[in-house]
């Protein structure tokens, strides 16, 4: 007997198992989770089978619903790439692209570049998603994402690459801070003073702990933030000073109270590219906002 099972009910799941959640993959989706929840429960009926186990720490899978993820998640995927594949065959520029980027990127660039994107081709929605370098790459691998923004980094098979834009490390501190009057600073010098680094993990994270181990053999920064604005309001409130693109810096600690002094070491270089999976044809959206973005 085949039963007929409702793609949109599907992808609800695979948000679902994704989010680890019935209430974070309901806001991810743009749904009610009361609605999310009874589209799983149709889901479970057309099955004749549970799929998940509401617990306290979150939602567990059934055998039936790991196996459910497994082949729903390929399925999901290759609707959403047809829907996407139809909707370019009509010569308009439509559909959605989705974009996934890392922070230093979306806070200095691509805003005004989408802004400029959109005012060329407004029948084209893009779904944004900020992630790490690493995620960023294995979106674009994994076909999770169209197009990804991240800092330069060796291309696996697959993968085509172009220049974004040139986004190099800074250090970032107050004006009446002991190393404000230098043009430029040494890793080393910073690291005689509190330094505030963001993105526990991250990118950048690892990188400064990767440098710091090479001068010190270790480093235990005086604060760790989730992002380059709170950075700055602790350089502000005088815990320390940071190292963060200069993108961010702009963004952020362009007051005058700000000193704002280049990082005088190689790997400060930072060069962002945009990634996407080599495909021919590509939909004619995404090759547009890649065309916009390239540098």
């Amino acid at each position: 007997m085949i039963r007929r099972i409702d793609p949109y009910s599907l992808h609800l799941f695979i948000a679902v198992v994704a989010e680890g959640s019935i209430s974070r993959a309901a806001a991810r989706e743009h749904i009610a989770p009361s609605a999310l929840s009874r589209r799983i429960a149709e889901l479970e009926n057309m099955l004749g089978v549970k799929l998940l186990v509401r617990s306290p720490k979150g939602i567990e899978l059934t055998p039936a619903g790991a196996l459910v993820r497994e082949r729903g998640s390929r399925i999901d995927k290759d609707l959403q790439a047809l829907a996407r594949d139809v909707l370019g065959l009509d010569g308009q520029v439509n559909g959605l692209v989705r974009l996934c980027a890392n922070m230093s990127s979306l806070i200095g660039f691509l805003p005004e570049r989408l802004q400029a994107f959109n005012t060329a081709y407004p029948a084209v929605q893009i779904a944004i998603a900020e992630r790490d370098t690493p995620e960023v790459i294995r979106a674009c691998l994994d076909d999770e994402a169209d197009v990804g923004v991240c800092v330069k980094t060796e291309s696996p098979a697959g993968l085509e690459a172009w220049p974004f834009a040139t986004d190099p490390l800074i250090v970032v501190m107050l004006n009446a801070h002991p190393l404000g009057g230098a043009k430029k600073l040494r890793f080393a010098d910073a690291m005689q003073y509190p330094l505030i680094w963001v993105h526990s993990g991250g990118a950048l994270d690892n990188l400064l702990r990767t440098q710091a181990g090479k001068i010190a053999g270790g480093y235990t920064p005086q604060v760790v933030v989730s992002s380059f604005d709170i950075a700055c309001r602790m350089i502000e409130a005088g815990l320390g000073i940071a190292i963060m693109p200069q993108s961010a810096a702009t963004a952020y600690a362009g007051a005058r109270k700000f000193a704002r002094r280049a990082l005088a070491e190689s790997w400060a270089a930072r060069d962002l590219y945009v990634y996407a999976m080599r495909k021919s044809p590509r939909h004619r959206a995404v090759q547009e906002l890649i065309e916009a973005l390239k540098g």
